[in-house]
């Protein structure tokens, strides 16, 4: 006991053990949701789902240990919601990518992300890029979040007159997706713990009762991950699609990573005078389970938003990020649970994530249509091209080329200019999706 307070400094920290061990799990539970819906959506990219999940669990399991032990922060990090769906659905399904090739361009964006972290160049760039940009960003996402899983779950459906339309509600699989997410949101209303991960299991119960799935088991041994270790394919990812895909990874990771360290620190009390301490170290920390998850077969790993719910249940330290580690690793034998998951159980967690995102939106100057109009073309662009990387572009240009027609040229930063100017080029010379 002595040996833990010394090292995770929780007397300084006004924590104790038990209360860092119950904030990893009330996180965990939180978090437990990427157990099932990583390997469903990856899965959908044609990578194989048993070793996706073990990939997701130890990938999880190492980006946290390293937060807990080398920052000393209570946050949990797994593969990245909206990450993972701009590479199945954008990188591999949309621009006809191998996932080996869409391993390699994650691995490519971490070891940037990591230089950047290390040269400490990541103030430069977040400070740079104006807050309305940073703010459509999570709520583009979202929406292109929304959009899948209501697809997934069978409520919209192709037509093509309208483009789309609403799905056959009369069937089994939109039913029980309805009905789990309006469990979610209420377990969440009234702070359940694991509300999204109860909801998820609900779900898969009523498939066995009503849509005619199979049950296998709950426990066995871990499958093999070898059909995605070290499969990475890093010539193909450069001579493919380098400009744009690796540039949307590293801008969304850098925001999302940086969003999140801050948020969670800020509910923590662990911020002072506005800054983070250690902020480089948990940077660094996420930047390495990057590289590790692409390496292990997933899509990139960050830091968890979830992880305030453990910092409202007392946690302050990397001790608690060490007992989500251990419970992920755990996980490795339920593997046969994360196998009869079908997708329109994961649908009603991924659409309430996509509400939380939106909740973004309201951070926006409205009155600034300079500021508004890039901000929602971003959004919007996400989910109707169906593609994160062009939301990024036309909003980028569009907010470089309103504050040039509107005589406000200096309120433009240089590196936003060089952003436009690149995502300008890869629209032009390279074409869309």
């Amino acid at each position: 006991m002595n040996a833990l307070n010394q090292f995770f400094r929780l007397e300084e920290n006004g924590t104790t053990v038990r209360t860092e061990l119950l904030a990893g799990l009330t996180t965990f539970l939180t978090m437990a949701y990427i157990i099932f819906v990583n390997p469903s959506i990856l899965g959908d990219a044609g990578m194989p789902k048993d070793s996706v999940f073990v990939a997701t669990c130890v990938a999880a399991a190492v980006g946290t240990l390293i937060m807990g032990l080398y920052a000393n922060y209570p946050i949990g990090l797994a593969p990245g919601m909206g990450l993972n769906a701009y590479f199945a659905y954008a990188v591999v399904k949309g621009m006809g990518f191998p996932w080996q090739a869409a391993l390699g361009a994650v691995l490519i964006s971490g070891c940037l992300f990591l230089v950047v972290s290390v040269l400490r160049i990541r103030e430069v760039i977040i400070k740079s890029i104006p807050s309305s940009l940073r703010t459509a960003i999570p709520a583009g996402i979202g929406l292109f979040l929304a959009i899948i899983s209501l697809k997934s779950a069978g409520i919209v459906a192709a037509n093509p007159a309208t483009f789309v339309t609403l799905g056959d509600l009369h069937q089994p699989a939109p039913v029980m997706a309805i009905i789990g997410f309006l469990v979610i949101v209420a377990l969440d209303r009234l702070k359940v713990r694991g509300a999204l991960l109860i909801g998820i299991l609900l779900v898969t119960v009523l498939s066995f009762l009503f849509g005619g799935n199979h049950f296998s088991g709950i426990f066995a041994a871990p499958p093999s991950i070898a059909p995605t270790f070290l499969q990475l394919d890093i010539k193909g990812a450069i001579s493919m699609g380098l400009l744009n895909v690796v540039l949307v990874f590293f801008l969304v990771e850098l925001f999302d990573a940086t969003g999140t360290l801050m948020g969670v620190a800020t509910r923590a009390g662990l911020m002072k005078e506005g800054k983070m301490a250690r902020l480089n170290k948990a940077l660094m920390a996420d930047s390495t389970a990057i590289v590790a998850g692409s390496l292990l077969g997933t899509s990139s790993t960050t830091a968890y938003i979830e992880s305030a719910a453990g910092v409202q249940a007392g946690g302050r330290t990397g001790l608690t990020a060490v007992a989500i580690a251990v419970l992920f690793l755990l996980c490795l034998f339920i593997a046969p649970l994360a196998g009869v998951v079908p997708a329109y159980a994961t649908a009603p967690a991924l659409f309430f994530v996509a509400c939380l995102m939106l909740r973004e939106l309201v951070h926006i100057n409205w009155d600034d249509t300079t500021e508004c109009v890039p901000a929602v073309i971003t959004a919007l662009v996400m989910p109707f091209t169906y593609s994160i990387a062009n939301g990024l572009a036309l909003g980028f240009i569009s907010y470089a080329g309103l504050k040039l027609l509107t005589g406000r040229v200096k309120d433009v930063s240089v590196v936003i200019w060089i952003i436009a100017a690149v995502f300008l080029f890869k629209l032009i010379y390279l074409g869309g999706e």
